[in-house]
């Protein structure tokens, strides 16, 4: 307020309210908080923790091998390949990270996107399965694109390169902080795809291996969640699509992105989780997506069932058998198993029941017409018709041409009954078990049916490592065989199945052998 004193100057006299309340009601108590303790927790396990579990090195020395062999079967595909390249045609990019299976030279961030779009293509990488679902092994975009890239800058400078133990290093940390993550906190049924997990992990790992300090990695994080998320639409009827298959190397790019500029001094949001009201808790964890009803303050938090170490990776699941949504590989199984008994029945069948858990139906389980490849490797009943029908489920089983020249596999879908066993619903949580179980069984139009086949853990699961892993190294060499001729093939193979010497091999020397 102005007030004029009788011959004086203008006074401006304060008016203060009268409680404390009517003064905090109109203005934000501006008090920079600490990071938020996920963040903290991320950032320390990133830096500090020690990993020392045998099982966790030697499992993600397999799932480098697989990741990549995914990757170059992907370059088969057109729809896959139009997406590779320099955004601008020509670029030339000194010590530019390569994307494995091609020629192309790119900055790490554009590197990172390519890499993640051809390993995530067709479906066919690891899997991790819990209240969240989602991919680690497509952190590997980042991982390797910032490597290379870092090895052989630091090569033209006469510095030590990064070797490839330290992309297994990164890749159990990736796979651990999506995992963790994952393993209480479900980011569909608000809505949201699990690719930001993706870009929290790809964040954190990129800004360690760029050298961040604690500050700049808490501040890359906080980046990471403030982005928010992708939705879930493109992995869903009736909108399922292509994006699901380019979505996870946006987030890895993205990922290396933001640790580039924390690296560059940018400040954090240290409350960008708990922030009230403009943070992620607050704006993207708040509702439930099935009736958007407001969840209570204590529910939007995240939860943790452990800390952060090597569980993830010793845990994965791979996708051996079959280029197909996880939650179908038993299903696929038993298809197989099932497909000599009605090969020669096909027109008699009367319904097929798929006894599923409820995720499966949440995601994968679909009528109606399906509009693309992408569409049909996120049905179940797709899934389950072909290899009953044919006795074997690939990549091309999912394009249009095969789909239109063989009408009897709508006609065999439009069969199909889902049902929910909860058992199975129930082991697929369970931390003891992570099982993904179906079971297939078909009658017949005279009474008569097929034996019920229950497959409760697929092949790729932990549980059955001695028996999937052999098969993991015969697709890697199958997937090496897609792209490279015989003698580059056999020096891939011999230095990945040779873990110590792998481990102290240059990243720009290991990726000198994937370039065509």
């Amino acid at each position: 307020m102005i007030s004029t004193a009788p011959g004086g100057p203008l006074l401006r006299i304060p008016v203060y309210p009268e409680k404390e309340s009517d003064m905090s009601a109109n203005v934000d108590r501006n008090v920079r908080p600490d990071y938020d303790r996920v963040i903290r927790d991320i950032a320390n396990y990133v830096l500090d923790y020690r990993i020392d579990s045998e099982e966790a090195w030697d499992t993600a020395r397999n799932c480098l091998m697989d990741t990549l062999g995914c990757g170059l079967l992907a370059l088969r595909f057109p729809e896959c390949t139009k997406h590779l390249g320099p955004i601008v045609e020509g670029t030339v990019v000194p010590n530019g990270a390569r994307v494995p299976g091609t020629q192309f030279r790119l900055d790490p961030v554009k590197a990172a996107w390519d890499i993640g779009c051809i390993v995530r293509w067709l479906d066919y990488n690891d899997t991790w399965l819990a209240a969240e679902w989602g991919h680690p092994s497509d952190n590997l975009g980042a991982i390797l694109a910032v490597a290379d890239y870092l090895s052989q800058k630091n090569l033209s400078r006469g510095k030590k390169p990064p070797v490839m133990r330290d992309v297994l290093d990164a890749m159990i940390r990736a796979h651990e902080i999506q995992g963790v993550l994952a393993l209480e906190n479900s980011f569909n049924r608000v809505g949201l795809d699990h690719v930001l997990l993706v870009r929290v992990a790809s964040t954190a790992v990129a800004a360690k291996l760029m050298g961040a300090n604690r500050d700049q990695m808490m501040a890359a994080i906080s980046h990471a969640w403030v982005d928010g998320s992708a939705l879930r639409t493109y992995r869903h009827a009736p909108n399922a699509g292509s994006r699901k298959s380019w979505a996870a190397g946006d987030a890895t790019s993205r990922g290396v992105r933001l640790a580039d500029i924390a690296l560059r001094g940018e400040m954090g949001i240290p409350g960008a989780l708990t922030a009230k009201p403009w943070g992620f808790y607050e704006v993207c964890f708040s509702k439930t997506n099935a009736d958007q009803q407001i969840k209570p303050e204590a529910d939007r938090a995240f939860k943790f069932q452990r800390d952060y170490g090597s569980y993830v990776m010793e845990n994965i699941l791979f996708k051996i058998s079959f280029p197909a949504e996880f939650h179908a590989q038993t299903a696929c199984e038993a298809a197989v198993i099932l497909h000599p008994q009605v090969k020669d029945r096909i027109d008699e069948i009367d319904k097929v029941v798929i006894t599923t858990h409820e995720s499966a139906i949440r995601i994968i389980s679909k009528q109606g017409p399906l509009a693309n490849a992408a569409d049909r490797d996120h049905c179940l009943q797709y899934m389950t018709a072909v290899p009953l029908l044919f006795g074997e489920l690939a990549a091309e089983h999912y394009e249009d041409g095969f789909h239109e020249s063989h009408p009897q596999i709508d006609d065999l879908r439009g069969k199909m009954e889902v049902v929910e066993e909860k058992r199975y619903s129930r082991n697929y949580l369970d931390p003891d078990k992570r099982s993904i179980a179906n079971a297939v069984q078909v009658f017949f139009r005279d009474g008569t049916s097929s034996d019920r086949v229950e497959v409760e853990y697929p092949l790729g699961h932990r549980r059955r490592r001695q028996e999937g892993i052999p098969l993991l190294e015969k697709k890697f060499r199958d997937n090496l065989a897609a792209r490279f001729p015989a003698g580059r093939c056999e020096k891939i193979r011999a230095l990945c199945e040779d873990r110590e010497k792998l481990e102290g091999t240059s990243v720009h020397e290991f990726l000198d052998l994937f370039v065509t």
